[in-house]
């Protein structure tokens, strides 16, 4: 798996107005990137390998390329979003870490499906994603707990991610507490409630501004081979309308 840790437009914002204006003339135009059908790879791991490479890029721009935003919906349907970090990649799909007690991880295990969008705003770009949600091993989740700091791995211990919390004292008191039961050079248990997701994914979009709203849009869409049998999976690749 590949690890994650590891242009501007030539219209500018039209930022004239005040704030508090009409927000229909706050628009930028974006520059003369394209995306041909020619120019993507042959695979979605291959073009999302070579798209975050320039993203990661000092000179991109991209503050943190890893960053996307994560949705996923209750059994009922109601969304929610927030912004995680992509901390693994490969043909299997996108890897993050949470505490699956969160909204989040519990939304994931009453319905596993969820969306990832990569917002590389200086680049003109962004790779959507779409698939089916899954817990990693906690052999792999165990690996990638002990590689944290040990401020994130008390951290994990002490946020009861997503509940109510009475106040910031609280849950500085939590840390405290941890940090003296497992002292400097005590390794630090990986607790049960946290641990990998991986998003499968059934669609890859790779969208590039283009002028006038046009944008380039080319989705990689799992589809199963005709005759290849149960395990025979294929990828269609799409131009969708921007």
């Amino acid at each position: 798996m590949i690890d994650a840790a590891a242009i501007d437009g030539a219209a500018a914002i039209d930022n004239t107005a005040a704030p508090s204006a009409d927000l229909g003339r706050l628009r930028r135009g974006y520059g003369g990137g394209r995306l041909d059908e020619r120019d993507l790879a042959s695979t979605w791991v291959e073009q999302f390998a070579r798209w975050f490479a320039e993203a990661a890029d000092p000179g991109s721009g991209v503050l943190e390329p890893n960053a996307m935003i994560f949705a996923t919906a209750d059994a009922a349907g109601r969304p929610s979003a927030r912004t995680v970090l992509l901390k693994g990649f490969d043909e299997s799909g996108f890897l993050l870490f949470t505490n699956y007690t969160s909204r989040k991880g519990q939304e994931c295990a009453v319905n596993p499906y969820g969306s990832l969008v990569f917002p590389w705003y200086p680049l003109e770009r962004q790779v959507i994603v779409v698939g089916s949600v899954e817990r990693v091993p906690s052999a792999r989740s165990a690996e990638y707990f002990r590689s944290r700091p040990r401020g994130s791995q008390l951290g994990a211990w002490a946020s009861r991610q997503s509940t109510v919390v009475a106040s910031r004292a609280e849950l500085d008191g939590r840390a405290a507490a941890l940090a003296e039961r497992w002292p400097a050079q005590t390794r630090i248990p990986v607790p049960p409630f946290w641990g990998g997701l991986l998003v499968v994914p059934e669609t890859v979009e790779f969208w590039q501004g283009r002028r006038d709203r046009l944008h380039d849009r080319l989705r990689f869409r799992r589809r199963a081979d005709a005759g290849a049998g149960a395990e025979g999976v294929g990828w269609a690749v799409e131009r969708l309308a921007p």
